[in-house]
C-alpha cells in the first residue's frame, strides 16, 4: 500500500468510454451520485488525508449490489519510449454483460526503487494506476487530494498538473 504518491508514477491519461445503452447513463449518474468515499488514511510522514483503490471498491461494492452490475480490474504492461508502464482498465458492467462505461490510466514503474525488488515495483504501480482508474471511471476529484498538492517539505505545492498524453506512441 502506497501511502503517498511516489514522485517516479506519473498518471498520463484518463480515458472514459460512455457506452450508448438506454439505462447506462442512468446508472453512472446514481453510482457517481451516490458513491461516498471519503479520505479515512493519514500519511504519517506527510500528515495528509487520501484514500486507497480498496477504501474506493470497500465504498463501490454495494452500489454494484444495488444497481446489479459489477467491476473488474484489469493490468497491462506496455512499454513506451523504453520504460514500463502499467496500464490499468476499470470497467463496469451490467450484470448481463453490457459494458456501462470504461476507464484507464497509467502509471509508470520506477527504473530503481530503493528497498523494493522488481514484483514491488510493479505492484505500487499497478495499485497508483488501478486508483486512477477507478477516480476516473467514478468521476472521484482529486484535485486537492494530498497526491496532487504535496511536496515533501519541497516547497509550495504546485497547482498545474503535468501530464502527458500517450496518444499515437502505444
Amino acid at each position: 500500500m502506497l501511502s503517498h504518491r511516489p514522485s517516479w508514477a506519473v498518471h498520463l491519461t484518463q480515458t472514459i468510454k460512455h457506452m450508448t445503452k438506454d439505462n447506462t447513463p442512468k446508472i453512472m449518474q446514481c453510482i457517481q451520485t451516490e458513491l461516498k468515499a471519503p479520505k479515512g488514511r493519514t500519511n504519517k510522514f506527510g500528515g495528509y488525508s487520501y484514500r486507497s483503490a480498496e477504501d474506493i471498491l470497500e465504498a463501490l461494492k454495494p452500489l454494484l449490489s444495488k444497481y446489479d452490475c459489477f467491476l473488474t480490474i484489469n493490468d497491462e504492461i506496455v512499454e513506451v519510449g523504453g520504460r514500463v508502464y502499467v496500464k490499468a482498465t476499470a470497467t463496469l458492467e451490467e450484470s448481463h454483460g453490457d459494458i456501462v462505461s470504461e476507464a484507464s490510466a497509467f502509471a509508470r514503474e520506477a527504473e530503481v526503487k530503493k528497498g523494493m525488488d522488481d514484483a514491488q515495483i510493479t505492484g505500487s504501480a499497478s495499485s497508483y494506476a488501478r486508483k486512477y482508474a477507478l477516480n476516473g471511471l467514478l468521476c472521484i476529484d482529486d484535485t486537492k487530494d494530498a497526491d496532487a498538492t504535496n511536496t515533501h517539505g519541497k516547497g509550495e505545492p504546485s497547482y498545474q498538473k503535468k501530464t502527458q498524453t500517450l496518444d499515437g506512441l502505444i
